[in-house]
């Protein structure tokens, strides 16, 4: 496991100085891939400009970024997170950020979530040759994507088109589009990939996409688009708790905590296809959740809306935990187990 120390930074409005000996360092990890990186330091720059702290990023190598193999062989999302727990719970990092959405539904013994910042686009973007969208590509186009979700959700759209697992970053997934796909030893060429449309924003690719699949058509994986700063359980530092607290975004916090909750009630694994949205309006937090079957043929949807009493974090989480319970009640009365066994392997 590899962890390199990147210079320490000065978060601030200004731009990056030199660290002073008379402020305090918040250490954060992350990946080191150039997604993880440049998400990392934004949010970063926010948390050391609120805690009045200088930011040194510590990068850590995790099994998902060194392995070629699909998620589900090498034990799902997870594998991005535990290298980042490992550094955290060691005392190497004081805070670590992960993608939300790579962040195991069950709640570790030693860390706590210690803020949720504001969510970016939650959607997901098709990155197409030629500017085509979905309806666009022509019969047996060539999609990469290793997501069950996304391959089940293509298969109800475009039965017709292949999916085609890929993994790496998302300048070399981009790369595929157009180009030989060495990955499968085939020779063919990719017509489009799936991805995130926040990650393609973070790293000033935006362009890329020429189709987002709006949220009510096309749900994806709870907490996409969101970012996730774990701490230690025990409280920190006054400053690095000062800074959390200006990060986090309550709104954010309750509809992600809905979305994975519908994860977790469901035990559901990487393999299981699932999309959640939550949003808060008119004073509603509402909740959609659909399970696919793994070829999407089959799916089956559940919609439902909680009141908060009020704003506060607690009646906020309260709310969300009543709602993804009446969902998930409804998905498994409704038959959600047979129609996605991936749903009873964890």
């Amino acid at each position: 496991m590899l962890r390199e120390r990147a210079p320490r930074l000065q978060a601030c409005a200004g731009g990056d100085r030199a660290v002073t000996a008379s402020r305090e360092v918040i250490r954060v990890g992350t990946r080191g891939s150039a997604l993880a990186l440049a998400q990392t330091t934004q949010v970063a720059e926010r948390l050391g400009a609120a805690a009045d702290a200088d930011i040194e990023i510590v990068t850590v190598t995790t099994q998902g970024d060194t392995s070629r193999a699909s998620l589900q062989q090498i034990g799902g999302t997870g594998v991005f997170a535990a290298a980042l727990r490992e550094a955290l719970v060691a005392g190497e990092c004081d805070v670590v950020v992960h993608s939300l959405k790579d962040l195991p539904t069950g709640e570790h013994p030693d860390l706590r979530l210690g803020a949720v910042p504001k969510r970016a686009d939650a959607r997901d973007a098709l990155c197409a040759r030629d500017g085509l969208t979905l309806a666009e590509l022509p019969e047996g186009a060539r999609i990469g994507t290793g997501s069950p979700r996304r391959i089940a959700q293509l298969g109800r759209v475009r039965p017709d088109v292949v999916a085609v697992d890929v993994r790496g970053n998302i300048d070399t997934r981009l790369g595929f589009v157009g180009a030989d796909d060495a990955s499968t030893g085939s020779g063919q060429r990719l017509d489009a990939v799936l991805l995130a449309s926040a990650g393609l924003t973070r790293l000033g690719r935006a362009d890329a996409a020429t189709e987002r699949f709006e949220l009510a058509d096309w749900p994806t994986a709870p907490g996409q688009g969101a970012l996730a700063l774990e701490v230690r359980r025990e409280r920190g530092a006054r400053h690095v708790e000062r800074g959390l607290e200006a990060v986090d975004h309550a709104t954010t916090r309750a509809t992600v905590l809905a979305e994975r909750l519908v994860l977790a009630e469901l035990e559901a694994g990487c393999a299981a296809p699932i999309g959640a949205t939550a949003f808060i309006e008119d004073e509603l937090l509402f909740l959609t959740a659909t399970v696919y079957s793994a070829d999407g043929t089959r799916w089956l949807t559940s919609s439902h809306a909680a009141t908060p009493d009020s704003r506060s974090a607690a009646d906020l989480a309260g709310a969300a935990r009543d709602v993804a319970e009446r969902v998930v009640a409804e998905l498994l009365g409704n038959g959600a187990a047979d129609l996605a066994p991936a749903l009873e392997s964890p």
